[in-house]
């Protein structure tokens, strides 16, 4: 399944209970409510047990203020409805504080991680979250 809009871009790989997102650009509030909303039902499919997520935020720019907050809350469900791994990648020092600032706000520190390309956060998701399930199998 997968969803595309202006901002960002979803793909759910179901099998592997890893959702992938795309962010472009500068947002504000509007444009974090909707991502929430929208992320929420791509992610359906894998709630009721522990999933992971890639967040590709090299084309993402730093965000008004209040999106921290936003985002912040997002963080927070996604760990209320069992985001196990979450990696994020950036390569922006701006960018980098912000998204800080939103592992504070959603309490999300203990399960994020952040990476500068994303073949480091694939070798990751494999080696920490691919290559557990297939030794669970």
């Amino acid at each position: 399944m997968s969803r595309w809009a202006l901002e960002y871009s979803f793909d759910v790989d179901e099998e592997n209970a890893v959702i992938h997102a795309k962010v472009f650009g500068i947002w504000k509030a509007d444009t974090a409510r909707s991502y929430h909303e929208d992320f929420k039902a791509e992610v359906a499919p894998l709630l009721g047990k522990p999933w992971a997520k890639v967040i590709d935020l090299t084309n993402w720019r730093t965000s008004f203020p209040e999106v921290i907050k936003i985002i912040g809350e997002h963080m927070s469900w996604s760990r209320a409805n069992k985001v196990a791994l979450s990696l994020y990648v950036l390569n922006n020092p701006s960018t980098f504080r912000q998204l800080q600032e939103m592992f504070d706000a959603g309490g999300t520190k203990g399960v994020s991680q952040t990476f500068r390309t994303y073949a480091d956060a694939d070798k990751y998701l494999k080696e920490h979250w691919l290559g557990k399930k297939q030794e669970k199998a």
